[in-house]
């Protein structure tokens, strides 16, 4: 990776989980918060004392989350096969359901600057033998990327061509969609991550689109303050111009999830891998950072 882009060396700030997923900084604690899926809880790592704390047990195997305009934490759970809302532990439901039928086992999370919800609901949460959450029916009939919208309880399918879509992240100015399938080969499609375009809630598919080798999947991304795309591939974060030229890599010993930027001043990227948490400093920030004043406080513990 360019000096450009990292000024650090990668550092392993916590070991322990099976599989680690959904990192997100919540500012009102100065803190990392991600899940341990198949153990069904949430970590936190504190960077100011250096330790981890279980934030939830019996969570119903939550994976990715996001941050509100008010500094709410809005994450998805496979286990209730719905979106909600956590507010310093008490956790209550957004969505469930789409045209009278169960979500599947929504995955990933962003939020619009209009306050509306955007997901993923691949199946990996009802699967037959599933560690991430309850076997179940794709009730439905499909694995689409969702668009809701909380004021008026509207939820569109605004992407339905894609077989497992997973990680998702908007562009700096949300023109653009970016969105991981992580179905791969044994569905008859690459592993890929595919650009679309975004007008009014709508989304087209703008022809870009990045297709990486088998066994380096992008799961989760995000995009920084650049347009640049930061995302997951097999045992390395892979770095990308909006148009999906190389940039670089980072190197990481274990199968990578996901990412997120943190730290006090947004510039610590924290990956998720396996049993891992790993840091490494850059020079960027996440596109959608945001100052927000928490509504509530929560606990460092």
């Amino acid at each position: 990776m360019g000096a450009e882009l990292t000024s650090g060396g990668l550092e392993c700030v916590f070991t322990g989980s099976v599989w680690a997923e959904g990192p997100l900084w919540v500012p009102s604690s100065q803190t990392v918060r991600w899940s341990d899926i198949p153990n069904n809880r949430i970590l936190e790592f504190n960077p100011a004392t250096g330790k981890t704390r279980e934030y939830g047990l019996g969570v119903e195997f939550t994976n990715g989350r996001t941050l509100d305009a008010d500094g709410t934490v809005v994450q998805c759970s496979h286990g209730r096969r719905r979106v909600e809302r956590d507010r310093g532990g008490a956790v209550s439901g957004l969505v469930d359901s789409f045209q009278g039928r169960r979500l599947n086992s929504p995955n990933d999370v962003v939020i619009a600057r209009d306050s509306s919800i955007w997901f993923t609901d691949p199946p990996y949460g009802i699967l037959p033998g599933t560690k991430e959450g309850h076997e179940g029916a794709q009730e439905y009939g499909g694995c689409y990327v969702f668009r809701f919208e909380p004021a008026s309880g509207t939820l569109n399918a605004v992407i339905t061509d894609l077989v497992y879509p997973n990680g998702l992240a908007f562009s700096p100015d949300e023109s653009v969609l970016y969105v991981t399938d992580t179905a791969g080969p044994a569905h008859g499609v690459p592993l890929r991550i595919v650009a679309y375009d975004v007008l009014g809630g709508i989304c087209h598919r703008n022809g870009t689109l990045l297709e990486l080798e088998e066994g380096y999947a992008a799961d989760g991304l995000r995009v920084d303050a650049q347009g640049r795309i930061w995302t997951s591939a097999g045992p390395t974060v892979q770095t990308y111009s909006p148009s999906f030229d190389l940039l670089g890599a980072i190197p990481v010993p274990e199968k990578v999830s996901n990412v997120c930027f943190g730290g006090p001043d947004g510039q610590d990227l924290y990956i998720t891998a396996t049993t891992s948490l790993y840091r490494v400093r850059t020079t960027t920030r996440d596109a959608a950072a945001r100052i927000v004043e928490p509504v509530d406080v929560e606990s460092r513990g």
